[in-house]
Formats: C-alpha cells, sequence, structure tokens
C-alpha cells in the first residue's frame, strides 16, 4: 500500500525510483551499514512507549551521531567537523584558460 503511494508521488515530482536487486543488500552497503547503525545504538537499546518518544530520542541519536561520533570515512572527524573544514576550505580559482 505505501509503495503504490509512494510511486504516486515520485511520478508527480518527477523522481526516478531506483531499486537494488532482491537479495542484494550489497548494492547499497551504505544504507545497509546506516540501517544497522540506527538498529544498534537507537532501538534496540530503548524501548518507547510513544512516537513522541521515539522522536525525541531519535533527534538526540541524531545530534550525537553528526557531532560526537567520528566517522572513518571522514578521516576520523565528525560530520560537524568535516562540514566545518569544508566549508573553511577556499574553492580553487577558475583558470584563465577555462
Amino acid at each position: 500500500m505505501i509503495a503504490s503511494i509512494l510511486e504516486v508521488w515520485a511520478v508527480e515530482h518527477h523522481v526516478e525510483m531506483l531499486f537494488i536487486e532482491p537479495g542484494k543488500p550489497t548494492q547499497n552497503a551504505f544504507i545497509e551499514s546506516f540501517n544497522s547503525r540506527v538498529r544498534d545504538e537507537l532501538l534496540n537499546p530503548n524501548r518507547f512507549r510513544t512516537i513522541f518518544d521515539v522522536k525525541d530520542a531519535s533527534e538526540i541519536w541524531r545530534q550525537s551521531y553528526n557531532a560526537e561520533h567520528p566517522h572513518g570515512s571522514l578521516g576520523n572527524r565528525t560530520p560537524e567537523e568535516f562540514l566545518a573544514l569544508y566549508e573553511n576550505t577556499q574553492s580553487p580559482q577558475k583558470s584563465l584558460a577555462a
């Protein structure tokens, strides 16, 4: 039921849907890894009574994930540290020959 609603939304917004092959999670390893981290760090260790509890805990986890958790793919920096480095780096000047 949700898939049909998502398909209608995608068509209305000119979004091309891309799907991995069934049984091939390695085709989308990034999101599989992220889903595993969310499950291990947020969902499994907590019991939520309401959707509002989930929302609050998710926001706290998101902030911690981005501000306190170093990521190997970012040179062991947090996403916030990596973003600050990127924002403070000047773009190379365009070549006059270009």
